[in-house]
């Protein structure tokens, strides 16, 4: 079994002025909400389990796709109230049944190969694998860099970077044993108190792909995603 968590319980603040009437990854892209994209990727790379992990809006999302979606058996993991990024993973952890699990950000569609993000965290056995994606300005994600083995060796906040660049791309493979000593329920940021805190006490490995890559958080790449994503 291959399974999956997908962050979608966002605001989408960014995006208000443009689509203030569903969740961010309900916003429509080509007739179809964003999250549909994420889903057909998944169902293509031969996963059959999706928890959603929601917040604002979780109606909406839940009465769309209901319990199964082009053959993937979706749950769903409702914060009450909002969980942060890691409060939000180990809730939905729960519902889970692997031990080694797939994190994608529902804002965002990179199309890595996810059976080689699998394969890679199998051979290197750490506890959190990250793929990364190599972009012309990282002032907006912030940067992350590596030694030669594929270890990550820091992190640069937004406000630090600029320039090319490796970032993190949003897509994580994690052994649930990483995030055992967090309480459900209880909200912490994973980018913040795990990634960037850990990084250096434990083996977190990352390598780059250069697969397509869009993220609707901010209006102007949401426009974009609308004449560079196909028609589902």
């Amino acid at each position: 079994m291959s399974e999956a968590i997908i962050l979608a319980g966002g605001f989408g603040t960014r995006l208000r002025d443009v689509v203030s009437d569903v969740p961010k990854p309900m916003a429509p892209v080509r007739g179809v909400p964003f999250l549909c994209y994420l889903l057909h990727s998944l169902s293509l790379q031969h996963y059959d389990h999706v928890v959603l992990a929601t917040g604002y809006m979780h109606h909406t999302i839940e009465s769309y796709f209901g319990h199964q979606h082009e053959g993937i058996a979706l749950d769903y993991s409702v914060e009450h109230p909002p969980l942060g990024t890691g409060g939000a993973i180990v809730a939905a952890l729960q519902q889970c049944h692997e031990e080694s699990i797939t994190v994608l950000n529902g804002d965002t569609l990179f199309a890595a190969d996810l059976a080689r993000l699998q394969h890679f965290a199998n051979a290197c056995g750490a506890p959190l694998c990250v793929v990364l994606r190599q972009v012309d300005d990282v002032a907006r994600y912030g940067s992350v860099s590596l030694n030669a083995s594929g270890r990550i060796t820091g992190f640069r906040e937004k406000a630090q970077a600029a320039g090319a660049g490796l970032i993190n791309g949003g897509i994580y493979q994690l052994r649930r044993s990483l995030l055992s000593d967090r309480a459900v329920g209880e909200a912490f940021s994973f980018e913040k108190e795990v990634l960037q805190r850990h990084y250096d006490d434990l083996p977190f490995y990352a390598y780059a792909d250069e697969a397509f890559f869009i993220d609707i958080g901010v209006p102007s790449d949401y426009e974009h995603a609308q004449t560079l994503l196909p028609e589902l």
